[in-house]
């Protein structure tokens, strides 16, 4: 039988606030639902679910997930702060953190990475 990994604490947090992030995709899609356009908001809030528990559990394709979203909102901050969005600069600091996170040799392992 294989002994269970270690979580890193990191994960634990990010796999948290992803889920919570999911959870208000999910309420907000729920909210404009009824006015038509919430089907978006509701596929990313299952989407964020989805990938908090992969998070959580250590797989492979949640490591890589995480990596290309947190790339992606590094893009759409550069963007935000050249239409005059100084206030994304935070953004790009929290996805450079958790990419740099992520590429800790023990949250490697953890992953199968």
């Amino acid at each position: 039988m294989e002994s269970q990994k270690q979580r890193p604490l990191g994960v634990t947090l990010i796999a948290i606030l992803t889920a919570i992030g999911g959870l208000i995709f999910l309420a907000s899609g729920l909210f404009l639902l009824i006015i038509g356009i919430g089907i978006i908001l509701l596929a990313l809030g299952i989407a964020y679910l989805v990938m908090a528990y992969g998070l959580w559990i250590g797989r492979g394709w949640a490591w890589t997930i995480t990596l290309i979203l947190s790339a992606i909102g590094i893009v759409v901050a550069i963007v935000s702060i050249a239409t005059g969005n100084a206030g994304a600069i935070i953004s790009i600091i929290i996805h450079v953190v958790v990419i740099y996170y992520l590429y800790r040799p023990n949250v490697k392992a953890f992953f199968g990475k």
